[in-house]
């Protein structure tokens, strides 16, 4: 039995953030985790992602140029894409680099699975740690595998296989229609891939506006991508190098229908809770109980690098005992990196509806704004405002740069600054930013 502070289990971006903080804090701090230090964002995640679709973005950009400035020839070539990944986002898969800067903060690194066993008792192999604190869990997610007949006897990628292809298959079938499915499915569209999009909900993006998903369903059928919500897969099959899925026919298979919670085998019946919940649930300081915080994907708050960063700095500060703000959800932004990117903040209409709200809806097309207007081609977007009458209670913004313009959405809705007053500023001209105002202006 080894006495410390606090042990971390699990370091995705939460975990590592909360072992490298308290330890620079002076705590002696253990941190564990089997797999990679820094989890699924900067190996499997964000980071090689948003690599893929920032090449993505430029080939589309480049064919845009025939409508704008004259005459143009993209080739396109998965190579350097391949190679950035593999040298500059996740240095070969190697988490070298993490652990030194984990160990520099102070913290102690162990490799292995962690597990509760009693009140702050953590055993990883045959050591026993006891944390005079407490312990952290940050044991995060794996993507989620649909129970369809035949699909785990395949040889399907999900996203940790995907980002690290060296090249692109001539076609390609994705089931599921969320954020990471619609990103990667326009990414290897651009680069040359057939690509079809099954989806089970009714529509693509369904946590979103339905607005938004009819948009960008537009977008991706006009870029030669065939969409199919209210798909039902019974069966999944692969035979001579393809794969077949009803009358779906491809060389590879993409699943992203969500993720699952690590839960399962972390002791969680040990400290008096069910290890067959798919979250924890925390309070705002965000203890699970008595010496046991939780961060990250498996509190259920959003399955987002800033919200295990925002859920890591409170359970730090409660840790230090340090005064601070509670773990507040209202203004939760997330933005969908497709082209058009999609963000939003707050609740939705009908979740303002469904609250009970005296709901006001703005909406304003982005390519009416002059902004868009100049942009030209790729301008496709909206803003979509949802208020009680007061403050914003909810925003959308799809464009261009839409994860862009939610920054000032999120701050109103987060700061509940009152309609009033943000119809009275001024806003620059010409940017896409200023179709809030005409947003604004329609609110009703």
């Amino acid at each position: 039995m080894t006495e410390v502070d606090v042990v971390v289990v699990g370091l995705g971006p939460g975990g590592e953030h909360a072992a490298i903080k308290l330890a620079r804090a002076g705590l002696e701090v253990v941190a564990i985790d089997r797999r990679l230090v820094g989890g699924e964002c900067p190996y499997y995640g964000c980071v090689p992602s948003k690599m893929m679709i920032r090449a993505a973005n430029a080939l589309a950009e480049a064919r845009r140029v025939r409508e704008l400035a004259g005459e143009s020839s993209v080739t396109a070539s998965w190579a350097p894409v391949a190679q950035r990944i593999r040298d500059e986002g996740t240095h070969d898969w190697d988490d070298k680099a993490a652990v030194e800067r984990l160990e520099e903060s102070g913290a102690t690194f162990v490799r292995g699975h962690g597990r509760l066993e009693g009140d702050r008792t953590v055993v990883v192999g045959d050591q026993r740690f006891t944390a005079r604190k407490g312990v952290v869990l940050n044991t995060g997610t794996d993507p989620g595998v649909p129970p369809i007949e035949g699909l785990s006897d395949t040889p399907f990628w999900t996203n940790r296989d995907i980002v690290q292809v060296e090249a692109v298959p001539a076609s390609l079938a994705v089931i599921g229609g969320g954020a990471i499915g619609l990103e990667l499915a326009q990414a290897f569209s651009r680069f040359g891939a057939q690509v079809t999009v099954l989806e089970a909900g009714e529509r693509i993006l369904g946590p979103e506006e339905p607005e938004v998903s009819g948009l960008v369903m537009d977008v991706l059928t006009r870029e030669g991508i065939r969409v199919m919500a209210g798909s039902t897969i019974d069966r999944v099959a692969y035979s001579d190098g393809r794969f077949t899925l009803g009358d779906i026919s491809a060389d590879k298979l993409l699943v992203a229908a969500g993720r699952s919670s690590n839960l399962a085998d972390v002791g969680l019946e040990t400290v008096g809770v069910d290890p067959s919940v798919e979250s924890v649930e925390t309070d705002g300081r965000m203890q699970v109980k008595d010496g046991l915080w939780a961060v990250g994907d498996i509190t259920g708050k959003g399955a987002f690098t800033h919200v295990a960063m925002y859920q890591a700095a409170i359970a730090i500060r409660d840790i230090l005992g340090e005064d601070g703000p509670e773990a507040d959800y209202r203004a939760v932004p997330r933005v969908t990196f497709t082209d058009p990117e999609v963000g939003s903040v707050g609740m939705t209409e009908q979740q303002a509806r469904e609250a009970g709200l005296e709901v006001e809806v703005g909406l304003a097309d982005i390519p009416k704004s002059a902004r868009g207007w100049l942009h030209h081609v790729g301008n496709e977007g909206l803003i979509k405002l949802v208020s009680d009458g007061e403050v914003l209670v909810g925003a959308t913004s799809v464009g261009p740069a839409g994860g862009e313009v939610l920054s000032m959405l999120a701050t109103a809705v987060h700061a509940r600054i009152p309609v009033a007053t943000l119809r009275h500023m001024p806003f620059a001209y010409p940017t896409f930013h200023r179709a809030v105002e005409n947003a604004l202006n329609h609110l009703g």
